[in-house]
């Protein structure tokens, strides 16, 4: 049973960084593209990154490209999300999620999903 495990959610202000990891236990990482998505008050989970299990070519949505940078160490079994430029428009909870699909950005094409970390961006 694939597990994940988000940490490195807080309270940040505008323009300041912040670091989030998710912690993979259960299958073959390696197996596996991993994700990141967000979720603001009132609207849908939206994707904002993705890695291929290869660790080449990531990729991102508009929004973030630029300030977001994803990653992951296969040998910890982690994936991360460094986050820098923050706005309070990047308020939100995020999800780690994985996908046996290398090229995966809709939420319906990851099967396995964390509990969320917070991330509030305060002015």
């Amino acid at each position: 049973q694939v597990q994940l495990v988000e940490s490195g959610g807080g309270l940040v202000q505008a323009g300041g960084s912040l670091r989030l990891s998710c912690a993979f236990s259960g299958r073959a990482f390696s197996a596996f593209t991993m994700g990141w998505f967000r979720r603001t008050p009132g609207k849908e989970r939206e994707f904002v990154a993705g890695i291929p299990y290869s660790g080449t070519s990531p990729y991102y949505s508009d929004f973030v490209k630029g300030r977001f940078t994803i990653s992951r160490d296969n040998e910890k079994n982690t994936v991360y999300l460094q986050m820098t430029g923050l706005n309070p428009e990047d308020t939100a909870v995020y999800y780690c999620a994985a996908s046996g699909i290398m090229v995966a950005s809709e939420e319906n094409q990851y099967g396995f999903w964390g509990q969320g970390t917070q991330v509030t961006v305060s002015l």
